[in-house]
């Protein structure tokens, strides 16, 4: 059986990505679409050269494993070890078992594959339609959330907690916040709820924040944990950054939305 390289590069960054979203939906990982994109790209490129390393058995799928496990490195975001181990977790769950999903329905279809040190080959472009679908259910979202994106915005409330310490506060997403600090998305939480939680005096990390008054920089602080009450479901979510400033609600970075919606 042929097989180009532009095609299998293609299949695979599909496949790839459509896994390490799942893993991302069920971790409820902050990761943004870039890093899946790079991830997914390295994995395309590791799918097309594995085969030729002649490797099989135990060292295969050794090395299968620990490149797996650096894609997921790649394409999330963790502030603990016990995030990261899980995002490997579900992503080689979801492996394996679309792995075995598809070799039942090629032996049931009868359709020609090829298997071979770890690696599946068929004419059946599978992974090129799971993004499609992917893709429209994504955009779908997006959409269906420009009507109902948070219309009760009250309903929102967020609770952070840091040491012994938590507050609750009203909160809601606003697309309008791109502020990022090192990569990481930074939400905003008014002065007044952020004294429950820490001494505002001694935050020596700051983070340059554009407003209609100007540039400000605003202290930051990492919160142990965030419950987000979305209202149907409550999002738990771990080092969650924050900027002190604003009024009486917390203004949520928009990426952690994408977790919500998940």
């Amino acid at each position: 059986m042929n097989v180009y390289v532009e095609y299998a590069l293609v299949e695979n960054f599909c496949m790839d990505f459509v896994l390490l979203y799942a893993a991302k939906c069920v971790t409820k990982n902050r990761a943004g679409m870039g890093r899946i994109c790079i991830a997914s790209s390295l994995g395309a490129a590791f799918a097309v050269g594995f085969p030729l390393l002649g490797l099989n058995g135990f060292a295969a799928a050794a090395v299968k494993l620990v490149f797996g496990a650096a894609m997921c490195l790649v394409a999330g975001r963790f502030s603990r070890v016990a995030s990261c181990f899980a995002y490997i977790g579900v992503f080689a769950a979801f492996t394996f078992a679309l792995g075995g999903a598809l070799v039942a329905l090629f032996s049931l279809t009868g359709t020609e594959y090829a298997e071979g040190g770890g690696v599946l080959i068929s004419r059946v472009p599978v992974g090129i339609p799971l993004f499609c679908a992917l893709a429209l259910l994504v955009a779908a979202r997006r959409v269906a959330s420009r009507f109902t994106k948070y219309n009760s915005k009250i309903s929102v409330v967020c609770h952070i907690y840091a040491g012994k310490y938590h507050v609750s506060v009203p909160a809601f997403f606003d697309s309008g916040n791109r502020v990022y600090r090192f990569g990481s998305p930074v939400s905003v939480l008014p002065r007044a709820a952020a004294k429950q939680l820490v001494d505002v005096a001694r935050i020596n990390t700051f983070v340059s924040v554009h407003t209609v008054a100007g540039d400000k920089k605003l202290p930051v602080f990492v919160a142990d944990k965030v419950k987000i009450d979305c209202g149907k479901k409550v999002i738990t979510l771990r080092g969650v950054e924050f900027c002190i400033g604003g009024a009486h609600r917390a203004v949520l970075h928009p990426d952690l939305a994408e977790v919500c919606l998940c």
